[in-house]
């Protein structure tokens, strides 16, 4: 008989303790000293991005045609111009003509004084069409672009594989820097330059 009340104390004790539990743990939640106790909530803010001038031919004459579409913000003007190059790639997204074939790929870039150095992989040549409408669609596309993003870059050399290059096909000669040409736009009142990211190098706009 002791043995059965001895049991039925226990239990009671037991259940005592069991309430109290629930009364100060709800939620029935256990203790982790290894547990980081948590911080006010990160809100990651928006990506900032630049408003850019982008060069593609035009379907109906021999002329460039302005595009404005937004890249992600650069740390420095070489990944700016990187990330220029990239959408000319990409091709336009409006009823134009691109610039550049799908295939190719920007190995590098970096600026020298008042001239952008691109370098490319050989499927710039390998994949472009030829001919010296295109040919010039092509140089005067990247090199047009830089220039009205960047206004104190106003020249462009091309190389591919790390290597300079007479022409693309046998039309543009390639030999010495392409110089940005604005005539070569149709509706030239109409360009704008756009500055893109903080300038590191070469000679400010005047």
């Amino acid at each position: 008989m002791k043995k059965i009340m001895t049991w039925s104390g226990l239990l009671a004790l037991l259940a005592f303790f069991a309430g109290m539990a629930v009364v100060f743990n709800p939620f029935n939640t256990t203790s982790n000293p290894n547990a980081v106790e948590p911080a006010h909530l990160v809100v990651e803010s928006a990506t900032v991005q630049h408003e850019v001038i982008l060069y593609f031919g035009d379907i109906v004459s021999p002329y460039l045609v302005q595009e404005v579409r937004f890249i992600d913000e650069c740390a420095t003007d070489q990944e700016c111009i990187v990330a220029l190059v990239q959408q000319l790639i990409a091709g336009p997204v409006s009823a134009l003509v691109p610039a550049l074939p799908k295939h190719a790929l920007l190995l590098d870039a970096k600026i020298v004084d008042t001239t952008a150095e691109l370098n490319f992989n050989q499927s710039l040549i390998t994949y472009h069409p030829g001919g010296s409408t295109s040919e010039l669609l092509t140089v005067h596309a990247l090199v047009n672009t830089i220039a009205a993003n960047f206004p104190y870059i106003r020249k462009l050399l091309i190389r591919v594989d790390g290597k300079a290059i007479a022409t693309l096909r046998g039309h543009v000669d390639l030999r010495q820097p392409i110089v940005a040409d604005f005539s070569l736009v149709r509706q030239e009142t109409e360009v704008q330059a756009v500055e893109v990211g903080p300038q590191t190098s070469g000679e400010q706009p005047k």
